[in-house]
C-alpha cells in the first residue's frame, strides 16, 4: 500500500517535471533531440493519405511556408492519415512566451490543430468561451479568461 507521504512525493515530482518542461522544453525531450526525427508534432486525420498534398497544405500551415517541414503517412491500424509537421529551425524561446502561448512552437501547434479541422470538417470550429455573458472579475474568473485565450495554442504537452 502506498503511503500518503509517497503520494505527496510522486505529486511533487510530477509538478516539478511540468514546471521544468515549461521553463526548458529540452529537459524533457528524448536523447535523440539533435537527430532528424525530433521536434515533430503530429495529428491523426480522418481521411486518406492521398487526400493531403504535402506541397499544398491547408492555409493555417501554408502561412508558415518554408519555416516548416511536413510528412504525410497512413496512420497505424488504417485509422486515417498522420500529418506531422515541425519547424525547420526551432529554438525554445523565453519561458513567459511558452506560458502565454506566444512562442513559435505554440503557433505551429495551433496551425496544425486548425489544419486538421479544415481537412476533416471544412471549417475551423470555435467555442464561445462565455455563452452566459461576462465572467465576474474574481481571481478564478480572471485565471479562466487567461487560460481560455491561451488554450487554442497550448494543446497537450
Amino acid at each position: 500500500m502506498i503511503s500518503t507521504g509517497e503520494n505527496a512525493v510522486r505529486a511533487g515530482g510530477s509538478l516539478l517535471r511540468r514546471v521544468r518542461s515549461a521553463l526548458d522544453p529540452l529537459t524533457t525531450l528524448p536523447a535523440h533531440r539533435g537527430q532528424a526525427d525530433s521536434g515533430w508534432l503530429a495529428v491523426t486525420i480522418l481521411c486518406e493519405p492521398q487526400d493531403i498534398d504535402r506541397d499544398n497544405l491547408p492555409e493555417p500551415l501554408a502561412e508558415l511556408g518554408d519555416r516548416i517541414e511536413a510528412r504525410v503517412h497512413a496512420a497505424a491500424g488504417d485509422k486515417g492519415t498522420e500529418l506531422r509537421v515541425r519547424l525547420r529551425e526551432s529554438s525554445p524561446g523565453p519561458a513567459p512566451g511558452r506560458f502565454s502561448g506566444t512562442d513559435s512552437q505554440s503557433d505551429l501547434r495551433s496551425a496544425l490543430r486548425r489544419a486538421k479541422q479544415l481537412i476533416e470538417v471544412g471549417e475551423v470550429l470555435k467555442v464561445d468561451p462565455t455563452p452566459h455573458g461576462e465572467r465576474a472579475s474574481t481571481p478564478g474568473g480572471l485565471l479562466l479568461e487567461a487560460w481560455t485565450r491561451t488554450a487554442p495554442k497550448a494543446g497537450l504537452r
